[in-house]
């Protein structure tokens, strides 16, 4: 059975003598920062193995080429500033002057992106094709099931019957007499219970106990004529 040819990762090449040397050097003065020796192996992919490294490092720095400095049993080379040529004021000016295009570039397309955005949290918030139409088909279903529930009341047609209004008369009557029964019972047992109360205390002990008295609509709704009957005037009695 044929399989596939497994394919090794390109390895880097070891470097040795002054090829790994100058390697090195070339590294830290690119990078112009502080670096140990196993960093610096590290970051070259083991082109320099590691005690290779410490030793050109070692030796760059007695040479000059580097400064050594250790902190506790840690050991740091950088590259020597005083060989590093110093940049033409021309060429800092025209780096500093291409940093503020790219900055000016930089927000530009920042703007933009941010209107990109925008526009499209617009796009996505509207509706597809296929949604409108399904919404404009339930629309239009809705405003059919209206008009056929109005179209006996266009008519004059009673919705409801006399039947179906005196069943919700009776029950009306009987679940408020039910209310007024029960709200009669607590009141006694209110007025007894808070008796040697004074009205804040008994305030206060109704609002700890979470009790809810009847409110404005409570106190209209009682008002109307839904639960006071009009009174009849009787004629005085001839004499």
């Amino acid at each position: 059975m044929a399989t596939k040819a497994k394919t090794s990762d390109a390895k880097v090449p070891v470097l040795k003598g002054q090829e790994a040397e100058d390697k090195v050097l070339e590294y830290i003065k690119r990078m112009n920062r502080p670096f140990g020796a196993v960093d610096v192996a590290a970051n070259l992919k083991g082109a320099v193995p590691k005690t290779a490294t410490q030793k050109i490092l070692v030796s760059l720095a007695e040479k000059g080429e580097l400064v050594q400095k250790t902190y506790g049993k840690t050991t740091f080379f950088v590259a020597n500033q005083a060989n590093i040529k110093a940049m033409p004021a021309e060429k800092l000016k025209a780096l500093e002057d291409e940093h503020k295009v790219m900055e000016e570039t930089n927000k530009a397309l920042a703007a933009e992106v941010k209107a990109a955005n925008a526009e499209l949290v617009k796009l996505k918030a509207t509706p597809t094709d296929e949604e409108l139409e399904v919404q404009l088909s339930e629309t239009a279903s809705l405003v059919t099931k209206t008009l056929a529930h109005l179209e006996p009341l266009r008519s004059g047609t009673s919705l409801v019957s006399a039947e179906d209004l005196a069943s919700l008369d009776n029950e009306w009557t009987k679940w408020r007499g039910e209310w007024v029964k029960r709200k009669r019972v607590f009141a006694t047992f209110w007025a007894l219970a808070t008796e040697a109360s004074t009205t804040d205390e008994a305030n206060a002990l109704s609002e700890d106990l979470g009790i809810e008295t009847d409110t404005s609509e409570h106190a209209q709704l009682e008002k109307s004529t839904l639960c006071v009957p009009p009174q009849t005037v009787l004629g005085k009695r001839r004499r």
